[in-house]
């Protein structure tokens, strides 16, 4: 049995501006969920929801894959500079649930999936880039 190696690229949601109650000013909505952002639970959800979905269509058309898997997450950002990928696992989780509803992985929990490992993957057009490995089981 050969073991598959799979990539999904999945772009990054957009969103349209916002305009604050208070000042009036419109203010754009960063597509990434970061473990140290205080987003309120409906804007959360709604960014949730993007991830979500575009990973289950970034998915549609694969074979499922055999478990256990290892995910490892590749981020692309816009621009350069310092930060932390760690903090961008809430962006991962909702994507891997999208595998999860599209059928590529048939659960996320311990015994299947290994991950996700959150690595920098360079600078150009926001995506998260995810490869999946199939692993081979352990014998008794």
């Amino acid at each position: 049995m050969t073991r598959r190696h799979v990539i999904i690229d999945i772009p990054a949601p957009s969103f349209p501006p916002i305009r604050k109650r208070a000042t009036g000013k419109l203010k754009t909505i960063k597509p990434w969920l970061n473990s140290n952002d205080r987003l309120h639970r409906l804007q959360e959800a709604k960014i949730t929801k993007a991830w979500r979905e575009a990973a289950a269509r970034a998915a549609h058309g694969n074979q499922p894959l055999n478990p256990p898997v290892q995910i490892i997450a590749h981020i692309y950002k816009e621009r350069g500079g310092r930060y932390d990928p760690g903090n961008l696992y809430p962006t991962a989780k909702a994507c891997v649930d999208g595998l999860v509803d599209a059928g590529l992985l048939t659960d996320d929990d311990h015994t299947r999936v290994i991950g996700p490992d959150m690595r920098h993957g360079g600078t150009g057009n926001p995506e998260l880039v995810i490869e999946i490995f199939e692993l081979t089981k352990e014998q008794p």
